[in-house]
């Protein structure tokens, strides 16, 4: 497991929590700590214990074992409505009967407003924030998918809560409106300065918004880390198969100085700050844009070159993602070419774009 500290007070901490259901453990020792004010995502395959992490935050689930604090107090054994977050669920869950207005003003009926405003004020503010205003007297029904998400998150942030939770809650929407909504809620949490724990498993939403991230597998923290950091410098071989696209290869170390690797026979040029040692099992792990379609024959410096063959390739728009066929290999290559590629080509890798784990796939 990979962390990185935080740099701030804590506005949450998770402290060796495990939460089992029965004989399944969904949160295995895990422990985290949320800056205040951060904007951290949890992300990861479905049922891979995301979502429990939230709930457990939010107490609507117990841990076996652990603490949970929240602003520095212990809120472990304390009921939902006595931890002060707001939550933002997958589906929004509004009540249908009711205005926006008053779904909006609905958590304020046990408590008062913040900052000293009547319940209307505001209400009219958070429309405001949420660009929803002129619209409180609508009925959810009335309203598309995103503006209703827009009012969900309004809801939670109505009683002023000191921490926000939101479960996937752009998951039922289209891609294009997931990504516009997506900024409009870091814009608001930027804005709020409030501390928010975001669960999703979009990858490319995660790396998009988030001081940090987690990434999170069958119940334990695989990397904690900001986003640059999880892309660039992979925790372990399931943050790098999971986050992006990837190339992972096995091979053995064969020397350090010059570093290189073997793989099924052909040396690879290694980075020269790698650590591992002469005969030892190693993972390569390569960026499809990494990888240059080059015109030359020969490798420079701590460069590699590869004959391969292009097995097909898709247009993406702004680029070309290339298939191709490298010694019984798969390579995957991202070329902004105004061609596709086709037939025999010879792939750059520069030893610094490499990414090495010790040991091989099982």
């Amino acid at each position: 497991m990979t962390l990185t500290e935080p740099t701030a007070s804590p506005g949450v901490e998770l402290d060796d929590v495990t939460v089992a259901f029965g004989d399944v453990t969904a949160l295995d020792d895990v422990s985290i700590a949320v800056d205040e004010g951060e904007f951290f995502t949890l992300v990861g395959p479905s049922g891979c214990g995301k979502t429990t992490t939230l709930r457990t935050v939010a107490g609507f689930e117990t841990p076996a074992t652990g603490e949970i604090y929240i602003d520095g107090e212990r809120v472990t054994d304390l009921a939902p409505e006595r931890r002060d977050v707001g939550v933002v669920f997958q589906h929004y869950a509004l009540f249908p009967h009711m205005s926006v207005r008053e779904n909006v003003a609905y958590g304020l009926r046990f408590r008062d407003p913040p900052g000293d405003v009547s319940t209307r004020e505001r209400v009219d503010e958070l429309l405001a924030l949420v660009d929803m205003g002129g619209m409180g007297e609508r009925e959810p029904t009335q309203l598309s998918g995103g503006q209703q998400q827009r009012i969900a998150l309004a809801r939670a942030l109505a009683p002023g809560p000191d921490v926000l939770l939101l479960d996937e809650p752009l998951s039922a929407l289209d891609a294009r409106l997931r990504e516009r909504l997506r900024v409009t809620i870091r814009t608001i949490q930027q804005e709020l300065g409030i501390t928010t724990i975001y669960v999703t498993h979009d990858q490319s939403e995660a790396l998009a918004i988030s001081d940090r991230v987690a990434v999170v597998d069958d119940g334990t923290i695989e990397q904690i880390a900001t986003p640059e950091t999880v892309y660039r410098n992979p925790g372990s071989r399931f943050v790098a198969e999971f986050v992006g696209e990837n190339n992972l290869l096995d091979g053995e170390v064969r020397s350090t100085t010059p570093p290189r690797a073997s793989v099924n026979g052909v040396a690879i040029a290694l980075p020269e700050t790698m650590s591992a040692t002469a005969g030892e099992s190693v993972t390569l792990c390569v960026r499809p844009e990494a990888i240059a379609i080059s015109e030359r024959n020969e490798a420079f410096g701590g460069e590699t070159m590869l004959t391969a063959t292009v097995e097909n390739s898709e247009f993406l728009g702004d680029a070309y993602r290339v298939h191709c066929s490298w010694n019984d290999h798969s390579l995957l290559v991202k070329t902004d070419g105004h061609d596709p590629p086709t037939g025999t080509v010879r792939l750059r890798i520069d030893a610094a774009d490499i990414h090495l784990f010790a040991g091989a796939a099982d």
